[in-house]
């Protein structure tokens, strides 16, 4: 078992724009390593709460030592954090003063072969960052159809040859199981051809990415999540989301505009008739990226990007 590690990106930057109040309460919707609830704690006083969600089981064993010295200042909840608002009522939470997403997959879970995520290494094909969930990665490559395949490749890994390596895919299961990320690979790179494979990233990284994304449903849950998110925060509160590729970028960016424009009439509309009111105040016109030197120290972070609103 690799040890729960996880370098926090971009943790000045996310603190700052938190803009944390000693005696607030913190949810901080992805705990993985730890990392950033570990900072949220180091500027909270002894009025202040973290409320800590992950759906990896690992990641709420691994923060429970640090918890200790806390108490009840900090909560771990296993779950998604598409259940915030829920967990919050649970909890008898009605508003809280900021929420953090960083969203994908952790480093941990890269770098631990059994769960299946990277492409470096061959291990079954899993991919649930929670793994109490039925489905997964193994089910999607053995037994969905071609054309889902190649929807779901070319989707949610905007691969120009999503086609290609869904029919590629649907040919080798029909010798024999993809059993393994070590396999797929091989799949994948007999389907792209020789030349493309010389430029860009891994073959297999917008694949895998795909495969990631389809078993733990991330688009939908994500969009969902942001909109829950700004419906629990107080008045000043803030929700800071780190995203690692454009298409959770566009969705944060979706949601912010959405929730800062004060009428969504279309713009042929003469007069106003939604009655829609500006929620939010977009404090990232542009997204925050890592600098040169976080990206040297950490290569994981290079696509990185930070986005944040706050309540009105």
């Amino acid at each position: 078992m690799v040890a729960f590690e996880h370098i926090p990106v971009m943790l000045e930057e996310t603190i700052e724009l938190l803009a944390i109040k000693p005696e607030g309460i913190y949810v901080d919707c992805t705990l993985g390593g730890g990392g950033h609830s570990r900072a949220i704690l180091d500027k909270l006083g002894k009025q202040g709460r973290l409320i800590a969600i992950d759906q990896d089981m690992e990641a709420i064993e691994a923060f429970k030592p640090y918890k200790q010295g806390f108490g009840d200042r900090v909560s771990l909840v296993h779950g998604n954090f598409v259940a915030l608002k829920d967990i919050l009522q649970q909890m008898g939470v009605k508003k809280v003063d900021g929420i953090l997403f960083d969203i994908g997959v952790s480093s941990h879970q890269l770098d631990t072969p059994e769960r299946g995520f990277s492409y470096q290494l061959d291990a079954p094909l899993d991919m649930r960052m929670d793994t109490t969930r039925e489905l997964t990665a193994w089910h999607i490559v053995n037994n969905y159809s071609e054309a889902d395949l190649a929807r779901i490749i070319y989707e949610y890994g905007e691969e120009r040859w999503a086609r290609r390596i869904a029919s590629f895919i649907v040919q080798a299961r029909k010798k024999k199981p993809i059993d393994t990320s070590g396999q797929l690979v091989e799949v994948i790179k007999r389907a792209i051809p020789a030349g493309a494979r010389k430029v860009g990233p891994h073959p297999a990284k917008r694949t895998f990415q795909a495969l990631r994304i389809a078993v733990n449903n991330e688009l939908e849950v994500l969009e969902k999540a942001l909109y829950h998110a700004v419906e629990v925060l107080k008045p000043s509160g803030r929700v800071c989301v780190i995203s690692f590729h454009s298409l959770e970028d566009r969705i944060v960016k979706k949601v912010f505009r959405q929730l800062s424009r004060a009428c969504t009439c279309p713009p042929e509309q003469p007069i106003c008739v939604c009655k829609s009111r500006k929620i939010v105040k977009v404090i990232t016109k542009k997204p925050v990226t890592p600098s040169q030197e976080e990206v040297k120290r950490n290569p994981r972070s290079r696509s990185a990007k930070l986005r944040a609103a706050e309540k009105l």
